[in-house]
């Protein structure tokens, strides 16, 4: 059996690693004590005094208890000190508590919490490695999944995938699938992954242009699970907006399409697309998404008190409807 301390704390950018931590100690937990002495707390369940009471309350469990707490980057310090302080001070006997917090913008594990917890037990950070990190990170975690990576392949990997852990880890993860234990990866295996995974985002903009509310926020969601970071889909999204909304605006003007296709340049195919999605919409729509979509850039840097996926979802609803 694990040697269990009282309180945990789990905090950090990496909200894949938390993710991961979090399940990994609900199932040590479930398999040390049944599933009967573990509580979970997320959401707007997941308040202090909520912990409090759970934690003063009486159990006729068998074993160690854990309680298992998500959301803690949305506490205020004051409501901390006021519920949790007696009782992070003196934890009940065979239990342990164990907090999560993903933090992101200003949303941060709060001071009081991070201090109780290290008086207790344990403090733990997971952050995002810096950029010029990366590639040595993933060359790791490639070995760790059984398979080679080299190095050029790496930086190729957070060049096209982008910086998000989770996201890096996912396509790692297809990649040994696909080629094996054993298989050295270079850039041209990254590369074919990478266009795949650009695909994804792509059917993500496709569902917004066509203002299917339903197929985007899938795909968003798909995403994001995925670790796809917010602040690299909006300006994606906004350019091919802007690419539509021009093309809108000129059909409006009294232009036709065939005088539009002559005045621009690339791949005639993805021209005729973007001529038909500007016919099936108008520019008034678009511009409302644009603004939706620079509303959604502020919230994401800060701007507002929604956290990003939210912020986001309501940003996909307004431009689909």
């Amino acid at each position: 059996m694990a040697a269990w301390k009282p309180a945990y704390l789990i905090h950090g950018d990496a909200h894949g690693r938390i993710a991961e931590r979090r399940a990994r100690l609900r199932t040590m937990a479930e398999a040390e004590s049944g599933v009967e002495a573990v509580e979970v707390f997320e959401g707007d369940a997941a308040t202090p005094e909520a912990v409090r009471a759970a934690l003063n309350a009486m159990t006729f469990a068998m074993g160690r208890r854990f309680v298992i707490v998500d959301g803690a980057e949305r506490w205020k310090d004051a409501e901390v000190e006021e519920h949790l302080t007696a009782v992070l001070n003196d934890v009940p006997p065979d239990t342990t508590v164990a907090f999560f917090a993903r933090e992101d913008g200003r949303a941060k594990a709060p001071a009081s919490l991070v201090g109780l917890v290290k008086k207790a037990g344990d403090v733990a950070v997971e952050a995002t490695p810096k950029a010029r990190d990366l590639p040595a990170w993933a060359i790791a975690e490639a070995e760790r999944l059984g398979v080679r990576l080299e190095r050029p392949a790496a930086q190729a990997l957070v060049a096209s995938v982008g910086e998000r852990q989770q996201r890096l880890l996912r396509e790692l993860e297809k990649l040994a699938i696909e080629y094996g234990p054993g298989a050295t990866l270079g850039p041209e295996e990254v590369e074919a992954a990478a266009r795949s995974a650009e695909r994804q985002v792509w059917g993500l903009v496709d569902a917004l242009v066509a203002r299917n509310g339903a197929a985007a926020t899938q795909a968003f969601l798909e995403l994001r699970a995925q670790g796809e970071a917010i602040p690299r889909l909006v300006p994606l999204i906004a350019r091919r907006v802007r690419d539509v909304l021009a093309i809108a605006a000129r059909l409006e003007a009294g232009e036709s399409p065939a005088q539009i296709k002559e005045t621009i340049r690339g791949n005639p195919w993805a021209t005729d697309r973007r001529i038909r999605e500007a016919r099936a919409t108008d520019a008034d729509s678009l511009r409302r998404a644009l603004e939706a979509l620079a509303d959604l850039e502020v919230a994401t840097r800060g701007g507002s008190e929604l956290d990003d996926d939210t912020a986001a979802l309501r940003a996909i609803a307004a431009i689909a409807a």
